[in-house]
């Protein structure tokens, strides 16, 4: 729906409006909002800043109509503007435009010359605010996604490689911050947010600084990949640098008394690599499934606060490497034996 302010001192256009567009009124197309002067109007501007477009008249008290354009123009440059006025000699005519008219309609209105011209200067606005969004867009994709990708995204190969899948031997973590989803509950959004992004910020600075990948977030957890040489090695590093890292953070929950903590869970070996969703709604995951996954997300849900665990196999990789220490047998779902599991020490 498109909101349209109109500003003149005479109450009796604001009849004649609401009479000539009733229609588009009823259905919902059209949304006015009357203002009796410059003064006025910017307020309604303040109350309503989703205005698209302002038929302003160019005499009246307290602002006339000249200098509501120039105020528009500066606090609200996406607000295209439209000159009604009686007043239609040229001088006045390059002033508005010179100030940042759209156009220049002149009084006795021609309602017919008013409806094209409206059309005309929505149809204007919509373009600017609509590359305004793609911009935006862009940059915040821009702002997530690694330029190499973008610039794969334009190949012609993008297409038929995006939907490739593929068996991979590599580590899977899962990082979940312990205790965090009962303060959410009784603690304000813009804290809780706040808090959960600087945490990630500081986890992800370590998978990343062990060249591993962040395959998702998933309420107050991590899910991160490591593959390549040594990449059980390398989880198990970033895992003992992230536990250090979170432990020495206190400032950021002190205004909600919350002392961060995390478990984690890590398995190594095969697993399925591909692009994961609905192509119907256009929504695909590229990330890792299978046992392997599923397995470190269940040792993970096992692990208590400052808590790295992993399976009996990892262990055997790395225990001259790493200081673990055994914790004993359990059953996890969907497996039919019971699995031995080791702490990570240091």
């Amino acid at each position: 729906m498109a909101k349209i302010l109109v500003v003149d001192d005479e109450t009796d256009l604001e009849v004649l409006i609401r009479q000539k567009f009733r229609k588009k009124i009823r259905s919902q197309e059209y949304e006015f909002i009357f203002a009796v002067n410059g003064v006025d109007a910017l307020d309604k501007i303040v109350e309503n800043p989703e205005v698209d477009i302002v038929l302003s008249d160019i005499n009246m008290p307290e602002m006339d109509g000249l200098t509501l354009l120039s105020k528009i123009n500066q606090s609200s440059p996406l607000i295209k503007s439209v000159i009604v006025s009686a007043y239609g000699d040229m001088d006045n005519i390059r002033t508005a435009m010179n100030r940042g008219a759209f156009d220049f309609i002149t009084k006795p209105i021609n309602f017919e010359d008013l409806v094209i011209t409206m059309e005309k200067t929505l149809n204007h606005a919509k373009q600017i605010k609509d590359t305004l969004k793609a911009i935006k867009e862009n940059n915040i994709l821009k702002m997530y996604v690694d330029e190499n990708v973008l610039n794969f995204m334009g190949n012609k190969e993008y297409e038929s490689t995006i939907m490739s899948n593929e068996t991979i031997e590599g580590t899977v973590m899962f990082i979940d911050i312990c205790g965090f989803t009962s303060i959410s509950e009784t603690t304000s959004a813009d804290i809780i947010v706040k808090m959960i992004n600087a945490y990630f910020d500081e986890m992800v600075k370590e998978i990343i600084e062990q060249e591993g990948y962040i395959d998702k977030f998933i309420g107050d957890a991590i899910m991160a990949v490591f593959r390549g040489d040594y990449h059980l090695d390398r989880a198990i590093d970033a895992a003992l640098a992230v536990c250090n890292r979170i432990n020495a953070l206190t400032k950021i929950g002190e205004e909600v008394s919350f002392t961060p903590k995390v478990s984690i869970g890590i398995k190594s070996g095969e697993m399925v690599s591909g692009n994961i969703g609905s192509v119907s709604l256009k929504r695909l995951d590229y990330t890792v499934i299978g046992d392997t996954v599923n397995t470190a997300a269940r040792l993970q849900d096992i692990a208590k606060e400052n808590q790295i665990i992993i399976s009996k196999d990892c262990y055997k990789k790395i225990k001259h490497s790493f200081k673990c220490k055994k914790i004993g047998n359990i059953n996890l779902k969907n497996k039919s034996n019971p699995m031995t599991i080791y702490e990570v020490i240091e």
